[in-house]
């Protein structure tokens, strides 16, 4: 559970937005919309591999 404490005469849209930095820092909505779907284990190893490809060739690209 969330908790945001609220200092005496402390702006309502300042709390709200205390309130958003750390539902965001939880990762709730993030992880709902990874349930959301199933992979297969395969095609989430494809995707890993076709990742680490593209990061390989821009770091190569660097050099």
């Amino acid at each position: 559970m969330i908790v945001v404490p609220v200092k005496e005469g402390e702006n309502i849209e300042k709390a709200l937005k205390k309130f958003k930095r750390k539902f965001e820092k939880t990762g709730v909505v993030k992880e709902l919309r990874r349930r959301q779907q199933f992979n297969k284990p395969s095609v989430l190893n494809r995707l890993k591999r076709e990742r680490a490809v593209y990061v390989q060739q821009l770091q190569q690209k660097e050099d």
